[in-house]
């Protein structure tokens, strides 16, 4: 078994027996215990009271984050003639249509969220199959199938961020930079518990929300107390 750093015991210390705590201690806790090298991320992990595989228990959505992530995000757009132009002028990173799938089949996949037109759909949907397990395929109840491509492409590189149950029932998501202020980490933590809670399906039953937990990339993880959580 190999041998714990220094550093490492002593976050797994700094962690122990503290379960159920508010946000803000919570986010205090990892903001002292980060000592990486890089700006970690601050995840969150949300286990629900929902089975995705049936249609109605199937949480997702989208929520931009008032501070922002801290990440830069890149943006690819299936668009042809002027909405191509709109998504160019809006700051996309990359922009095509048939080129664009070639290169996603060929497995060029440099981007971060996914936007198209939605005369573009009958191309974006032979990618099914790449972008659907990757939580990239365009979808028009988080308003990535839109005409409106100057708005989807500003809220992807604003802070928006999308989240979606896996197969355990879990949602998971970026929240922002351990260098951020802890008061829009605390912010930025209850937006995005809010949208999850507002997501509630019609087929979920009992408890919804049965545990949060918090950490950063490389640290130890934390768990929530849920109504600090809420802002309840």
């Amino acid at each position: 078994m190999a041998k714990l750093g220094k550093r490492t015991r002593a976050s797994r210390e700094a962690f122990a027996g503290k379960d159920n705590i508010t946000v803000e201690d919570a986010v205090k806790l990892i903001k002292s215990c980060s000592a990486t090298k890089f700006d970690e991320t601050v995840e969150i992990a949300m286990n629900l009271g929902v089975d995705p595989r049936h249609a109605d228990q199937m949480v997702r959505g989208v929520v931009s984050l008032p501070n922002g992530t801290g990440k830069v995000t890149r943006v690819a757009v299936f668009a042809r003639g002027a909405k191509a132009d709109e998504a160019k002028a809006a700051g996309a990173d990359i922009v095509g249509a048939e080129d664009l799938m070639e290169s996603i089949q060929g497995g060029t996949i440099d981007f971060d969220r996914c936007i198209a037109t939605p005369d573009m759909m009958p191309i974006v949907g032979r990618l099914g199959k790449i972008l659907g397990p990757r939580n990239l395929m365009p979808n028009p109840k988080v308003g990535t199938v839109t005409m409106d491509v100057t708005e989807a492409v500003n809220a992807a590189k604003g802070g928006q961020v999308q989240f979606k149950a896996e197969k355990a029932g879990v949602v998971h998501a970026g929240v922002g930079k351990v260098s951020f202020d802890e008061a829009k980490l605390v912010e930025n933590i209850r937006a995005f518990v809010g949208a999850v809670s507002a997501a509630k399906p019609t087929g979920a039953k009992g408890t919804y929300m049965k545990k949060i937990s918090l950490s950063s990339t490389m640290g130890p993880g934390v768990t929530l107390d849920i109504a600090s959580a809420t802002g309840n």
